[in-house]
């Protein structure tokens, strides 16, 4: 599979670091994290460099004792998938405040509300970055209506072919909702997600009527707003507040919401190639 280099992504990485010695990369499962993260070590770092992936049972034995594998190590320390292990951030701040010259790069799949640790033991330290798939900026231009078909998750869109992005599309989905959220300690049915995301894709660019959408799943109106801080704790939706021009209004206005990807928008909605999406009554949303 061929490999973007995502040069703008590495930039502002590398301009974090000059303000903070933790910069923490967050963003959706299978975004690109991990390769733009040995990206950025082969172009800033060449040998002093440090990878623990916590879904790696070998780099989760070494991690046991974490001052004991990270206290002696010096260049770029790399730990993936850190919502896993956030017991581990009171043991960066140490490293942090005793070694101004090593750098660390926490990748995680969730955002700081999830991670709830990081912003109580690292502040002052860490600097937060967000990242999605593929930009606009980072494919060539004749390749931009396939980005909009198939998303910017890297697999989906270098994928051989739309029916090879599409399944790869829907395993992501059922991959994120039997593992990703209940390892963030989330009980629900995956089955009540999913038609969840379903109905919010159908919503997708438009103003979310919470009471609404709670009546179509037979759910109140605070579990509509549950499920929506989740999808949007964990990246793959966004809500959009309305701007107000006289904050003394009564009324109250209700947020716009997206989802994220447009190639997993279009799963959702089964437009699985652009003959589909055309004919499409979303398609001016999408």
């Amino acid at each position: 599979m061929a490999q973007i280099i995502r040069q703008i992504e590495l930039d502002r990485i590398h301009s974090r670091f000059l303000s903070a010695p933790i910069v923490a990369l967050l963003g959706a499962r299978q975004c690109g994290k991990t390769t733009l993260a040995r990206q950025y070590a082969t172009s800033r770092h060449n040998s002093l460099v440090h990878i623990f992936d916590l879904e790696n049972p070998r780099h989760l034995e070494n991690l046991k004792q974490p001052m004991t594998a990270l206290e002696s190590l010096s260049g770029l320390i790399i730990i993936d998938e850190i919502q896993r292990c956030p017991e581990l951030f009171p043991v960066l701040r140490v490293l942090a405040d005793a070694d101004p010259s090593k750098k660390i790069l926490i990748l995680g799949s969730a955002s700081r509300d999830l991670i709830r640790q990081s912003s109580e033991t690292l502040a002052g330290r860490i600097s937060y970055l967000e990242m999605a798939g593929f930009s606009l900026d980072t494919i060539p231009a004749k390749e931009l209506k396939k980005l909009w078909l198939r998303g910017g998750y890297p697999r989906s869109f270098l994928a051989p072919d739309d029916a090879v992005s599409n399944q790869w599309r829907q395993d992501y989905i059922s991959t994120f909702l039997e593992r990703d959220i209940p390892n963030l300690g989330i009980s629900i049915p995956p089955q009540m997600i999913r038609r969840f995301w379903t109905m919010l894709s159908h919503y997708h660019g438009h103003v979310l009527n919470a009471s609404e959408l709670g009546r179509s799943l037979s759910i109140n109106h605070v579990t509509v707003q549950r499920y929506l801080d989740i999808l949007t704790g964990t990246f793959v939706a966004r809500t959009l507040s309305p701007w107000h021009a006289n904050v003394k209004k009564r009324i109250v206005k209700h947020p716009k919401v997206y989802l994220r990807d447009s190639g997993i928008l279009h799963t959702f909605l089964e437009a699985q190639d652009m003959e589909r999406l055309s004919n499409h009554p979303k398609i001016g949303a999408s």
